[in-house]
């Protein structure tokens, strides 16, 4: 194989010395930038569009005199400088397209389940949270009391409703985790660990119903300057006073590490004028839903659903837009070829398509994306959290309340715990109501346990569908969210056939089982693997 030739950047050595702090390879076409603050690398990118010359030679010509000598790090002087010549570019060269290309990790610790939903609804961005499913609330803070949100504005009635869920969930999950370890002993090729790990599982699964939206949580979020920007207005948009103070911390942690790149949301004629635009459209959408009398919830829709409201295109547009970029003709006579094809000619196109896939990460091109689904699904919130975290999709939500129910697991009745499960549900119950009568409307999800349902939309394109479906399907999953992936899918086979077929790693099996004992066992190898390597 003949070795491909790039056209050569030669740097002298004086030059090198000051790249090589900063760029991890000066000899190859691509490289890292590094040990540089996110305000410089944000002006070189932006600078970049318009220089005729590489980012280095930019760099030296440009930059190079305001870098710290041998690659330390930026002290505040010259970190203010950094910041200037970040505004400069920023007011030559547009605002979103600068703001798109520097990063931050930034941690939100102690949200609730209520504000984590709203720190991860933007889509361009990376979240990992702490997940009820894995890790036990049984324990007091080392402070003293459990771990839920607190505000005095709640009175004294919520921290004692709050403590009582949380004694029936520390409670229970010793006899639930029992219960299971009974009902499915340890096979004599499972290692006790990985085992001792599932039957932990088991039980969180089972009862993180029990916990309310008021139960902390901690978030990682790692963003661009404009993602992160949307979200601080959104957050001081909110209703919700968490939300708002949220939205304050993150703004200051942010002008700590990338100032220029969030400098918009304190400008009253910025970011105050956005702030205001979204407080004034949410009150006014209130208004009409007031106004058309939707803000009352009518009779008989208390009970699990996944309805399939809305389909946009069909398995003939599909398979136009998977030949498209293939072909060398307008889509018009893709689909009128397409259209002369009788069923099993166009059933063998579409498994073409799709080709052999071994597993469920080998997904078929954008061509997919033709056909969009909108479901609306009435589930626990509890599995709302968990499909809300999708970003390929739109997930519009309504507000958490008590009037669709809530469910008991029939494993937890098994167990022998579900007249305490039930009673959580009533107290849960109970202290919403008296928070709502107080006028706390915002705040008075804070109350409800996990296992009430909510009202959600999610609407996405056939390889979204695909790639959610056959994951949330899958045998480690949480039943709640399984059933919900598995009725998606039955609802797609009844108007596209071939689209549902293509989804074959998806799991349809129903019976109890240890959903985590395969990951566990895989996770236990690797481990063993590693010790002997």
């Amino acid at each position: 194989m003949r070795r491909v030739r790039y056209p050569v950047e030669r740097f002298s050595a004086e030059e090198r010395a000051v790249l090589s702090p900063h760029f991890t390879n000066l000899d190859s076409p691509v490289f890292a930038l590094v040990n540089l603050p996110e305000t410089v690398k944000g002006a070189l990118f932006a600078r970049y569009s318009r220089y005729s010359g590489t980012v280095r030679r930019l760099f030296l010509e440009e930059f190079a005199e305001d870098a710290p000598a041998g690659g330390r790090p930026f002290d505040d002087e010259e970190g203010a400088r950094a910041a200037q010549l970040y505004e400069r570019v920023f007011v030559g060269y547009g605002d979103d397209s600068i703001a798109q290309v520097g990063g931050a990790h930034i941690a939100c610790e102690w949200v609730s389940n209520i504000l984590t939903k709203l720190l991860q609804r933007g889509r361009l961005a990376a979240y990992l949270e702490q997940s009820t499913r894995y890790i036990p609330y049984d324990k007091p803070l080392p402070e003293g009391g459990y771990r839920f949100y607190r505000n005095e504005e709640l009175g004294a009635e919520f921290a004692r409703a709050m403590d009582d869920l949380f004694g029936i969930y520390s409670r229970s999950l010793t006899e639930v985790e029992a219960w299971a370890a009974e009902q499915w002993p340890r096979g004599d090729a499972e290692p006790e660990g990985a085992w001792r790990r599932s039957i932990r599982a088991k039980a969180l699964d089972l009862l993180r119903g029990l916990l309310p939206a008021a139960t902390l949580s901690h978030v990682g979020i790692y963003a661009s300057g404009q993602a992160y920007e949307q979200l601080i207005m959104r957050l001081m948009a909110s209703p919700l006073p968490e939300a708002r103070n949220y939205g304050g911390m993150i703004l200051g942690e942010l002008q700590r590490v990338m100032p220029s790149f969030v400098s918009r949301v304190d400008r009253p004629e910025r970011g105050g004028e956005w702030i205001s635009y979204l407080e004034r459209r949410r009150e006014r959408t209130e208004s009409w839903v007031a106004r058309l009398g939707l803000d009352r919830r009518g009779a008989g829709d208390d009970a699990p659903s996944v309805e399939l409201i809305h389909v946009d295109g069909g398995e003939e547009e599909l398979l136009a837009a998977c030949l498209f970029e293939a072909a060398n003709a307008p889509e018009t006579e893709i689909l009128a070829r397409i259209d002369v094809l009788d069923r099993s000619e166009r059933a063998e196109l579409l498994g073409a398509m799709v080709g052999d896939r071994a597993n469920r990460r080998h997904r078929p091109g954008r061509g997919f994306e033709a056909l969009r689904y909108r479901f609306e699904i009435v589930s626990d919130y509890g599995a709302f959290r968990d499909l809300q975290r999708h970003r390929m999709l739109t997930c519009q939500w309504q507000r958490l309340g008590p009037d669709l129910g809530a469910g008991v697991p029939d494993e937890v009745r098994k167990a022998g715990v579900g007249g305490e499960f039930e009673r959580a549900l009533e107290v849960s119950r109970v202290e919403y109501e008296r928070l709502t009568a107080a006028g706390m409307h915002e705040q008075a999800p804070y109350a409800l346990s996990l296992a009430y349902r909510i009202r959600y939309a999610l609407d996405l394109n056939a390889r979204e569908a695909m790639h959610l479906i056959e994951l949330r399907s899958g045998r480690e999953g949480h039943p709640t969210y399984r059933a919900v992936a598995q009725a998606m899918h039955e609802r797609i086979a009844a108007v596209h056939p071939g689209v549902a077929a293509a989804m074959n790693h998806v799991d349809t099996s129903v019976e109890p089982r240890l959903e985590r004992i395969m990951s566990e066992i895989r996770t236990h190898s690797k481990r063993a693997a590693a010790g002997r390597g």
